[in-house]
């Protein structure tokens, strides 16, 4: 499994010190390859780190931006990957758990809440319940175009 972060101007910073604490911890983490500027653009960085993530379905990534939401937008408009904004570790386990996100996206958020949202959602297993397997499978097939149920 590797990480992938990426985040616009707003959140570099953070996204430096997460991959600096990640990296000491022994991760696979990649930075995105998008240079970093004050005219830079969140969906950039959604869409070079989420890229990367479908290389592998067990990679996981992590974006960031002013608030989060701008840069969640674009991720999930790259088809297989399922992106949530969460602010708290409980988002996090949630949005892995039962939602099959392979991706995360927050701002706005200290250093320590960060890491715990990121620790959650690495350690959280991918959803096995029916239920939640059922709807997942209904994000994707609408996705591809096949989805009847409407």
């Amino acid at each position: 499994m590797k990480i992938i972060i990426g985040a616009d101007h707003r959140g570099a910073n953070l996204a430096t010190k997460i991959y600096e604490n990640l990296k000491e911890q022994g991760y696979d983490i990649i930075k995105s390859n998008v240079p970093t500027s004050e005219e830079d653009d969140y969906p950039d960085f959604a869409f070079d780190v989420c890229k990367q993530v479908l290389e592998n379905k067990e990679n996981l990534g992590i974006v960031i931006c002013g608030n989060g939401i701008g840069i969640s937008i674009a991720a999930n408009k790259v088809q297989g990957i399922r992106c949530a904004r969460v602010t708290s570790k409980e988002d996090a386990h949630h949005a892995k758990n039962h939602n099959g996100a392979n991706v995360i996206a927050f701002g706005g958020v200290t250093l320590e809440d960060a890491l715990e949202m990121i620790k959650t959602f690495i350690e959280t297993p991918f959803p096995t319940e029916e239920r939640h397997l059922r709807r997942i499978q209904k994000i994707i097939d609408y996705e591809q175009g096949v989805y009847n149920g409407l």
